[in-house]
């Protein structure tokens, strides 16, 4: 496709997004009194249309292998984080969720108060024993309520091909509670780089693992195997020649 038509779909597409988003909010605060699930439910809805808008307007589709693997239960996903795009397809893809989050995103204009309404666990990543231990309160209250939890255990979004340390947070979680544990691999950052204005035209694949059995397991025993899982199949979604491979949607 010709570079310019890219950058000006990208350019169209981040208008938009500036212009709906402070309406969009209106929605998201007048849906405050509602049950947090419900709540979820209208506040996601900002999610689904602006991953119509990349779809329409930048050409980004995705498809997912893996997706009989999802639980019927409420679990915790532990994710490779490249891009902004799987913060916004996570909510199609997966059940109703919440995030582990630093706290100071909440603070991000109509994106962040948005945020604050989903209920997410927002933690303070310089006090890593207050962190474990508020993770652990929360998970177990979010789940109670039927929330699945979303942890990126990079912690930043990381540039295709490099690989950041795992933290332990999410297989704390896991083993406190005894959620199934989703590990979930994707190439994202090809098409929509961090804190990048371009967004390229293509598929994206998602590749869910099977989950994990936490049952016995240390965390660093779990993260361990989930960060082995992801790895290794980002050479496959990198590389789709490495392997004969059948795609879901």
């Amino acid at each position: 496709m010709n570079w310019i038509l890219v950058v000006l779909r990208s350019a169209l597409y981040t208008l938009l997004q500036i212009i709906i988003t402070p309406l969009y909010f209106l929605v998201i605060f007048a849906s405050f009194p509602l049950h947090p699930l419900s709540r979820y439910r209208i506040t996601s809805g900002w999610a689904h249309l602006m991953l119509f808008l990349l779809r329409v307007i930048c050409g980004i589709r995705y498809r997912v292998i893996g997706a009989e693997h999802i639980p019927q239960t409420p679990s915790i996903v532990l994710s490779k984080h490249q891009s902004a795009w799987e913060t916004l397809a996570f909510q199609q893809i997966f059940p109703p969720q919440v995030w582990v989050l630093k706290k100071e995103l909440l603070l991000v204009p109509f994106f962040g108060w948005g945020l604050a309404m989903t209920s997410p666990i927002a933690i303070n990543r310089s006090s890593k024993k207050a962190a474990l231990k508020q993770i652990v309160e929360q998970g177990k209250d979010r789940l109670k309520r039927g929330f699945w939890i979303v942890v990126f255990p990079e912690g930043t979004r990381i540039a295709p091909g490099k690989k950041g340390r795992y933290g332990i947070g999410g297989a704390w979680l896991a083993t406190h509670t005894g959620a199934p544990v989703v590990p979930v691999a994707h190439n994202a950052g090809h098409f929509w780089g961090k804190n990048a204005l371009i967004k390229r035209p293509g598929t994206i694949t998602v590749s869910i693992g099977a989950p994990i059995n936490p049952a016995g397991m240390e965390p660093g025993e779990l993260n361990a195997s989930v960060e082995t899982w992801i790895e290794t199949e980002m050479t496959h979604i990198d590389n789709p020649a490495s392997g004969n491979r059948e795609f879901g949607r």
